[in-house]
């Protein structure tokens, strides 16, 4: 599978997390700024991405202990080609919504 089939069905099987963060930043509802979820950006797929303000958030469940490495690979190549990456546990979109919908604001304006 490829990488652009591969994003169309992770769109489709969001997690409860994901869902949770789209509905604040679809529809430019994050200081009017257009975001896309699952999508490719050089050889991977990001969680979530403002081409504009060159912002990328990762949101990691417990499957990122594991791959801790492979994630500061992917973070280097991101900043390498000038964007921010913004990553949050789960548990931070449960517990405090509020706090990480202000850091991404931070980092964009």
């Amino acid at each position: 599978m490829n990488l652009t089939s591969l994003a169309v069905v992770l769109r489709k099987s969001q997690t409860k997390t994901e869902r949770q963060l789209w509905s604040r930043l679809r529809a430019k509802q994050m200081e009017g700024l257009k975001f896309r979820r699952q999508q490719q950006v050089g050889p991977y797929i990001v969680d979530f991405i403002c081409f504009e303000k060159k912002v990328i958030i990762e949101l990691d469940g417990g499957q990122h202990m594991q791959q801790s490495d492979k994630d500061q690979i992917r973070d280097n190549w991101c900043r390498e080609q000038g964007y921010k990456v913004l990553r949050f546990w789960d548990n931070e979109i449960f517990e405090n919504f509020t706090g990480v919908l202000n850091c991404i604001r931070e980092k964009l304006i």
